[in-house]
């Protein structure tokens, strides 16, 4: 993968965030578009850890329930690495990741 593709990807990712933050309660990204790129980078790299940790199938492409969990798990946790940028409730995390996964299947911020 290059530089020009990893880039796209974060800056697809972020609007989807911006997206997301308007129509999900309980979801707010703060900052701005930065704030989103930061946001969609912590939930990227908290993403891939997770994946790494318990396998592929909990990926969210695998479009599973184990897939959804973890992504609202990774949304849920994000905001506590990232806490001036990203206010996340329970119920939003799950929203969320169901608009996520909606918007993901129109537009995807993942090469297959």
């Amino acid at each position: 993968m290059n530089w020009m593709s990893t880039i796209i990807r974060f800056v697809v990712s972020a609007l989807v965030l911006v997206v997301v933050s308007w129509l999900s309660p309980g979801f707010a990204v703060k900052g701005g578009f930065l704030g989103a790129l930061i946001a969609a980078a912590v939930i990227a790299i908290l993403g891939y850890i997770a994946e790494a940790l318990l396998g592929e199938r909990v990926s969210p492409q695998s479009r599973g329930l184990v897939g959804f969990i973890t992504a609202a798990v990774v949304i849920y946790l994000a905001q506590f690495i990232i806490p001036g940028l990203l206010s996340v409730s329970l119920i939003g995390a799950l929203i969320s990741a169901f608009v996520i996964g909606l918007i993901d299947a129109v537009v995807p911020t993942v090469l297959r």
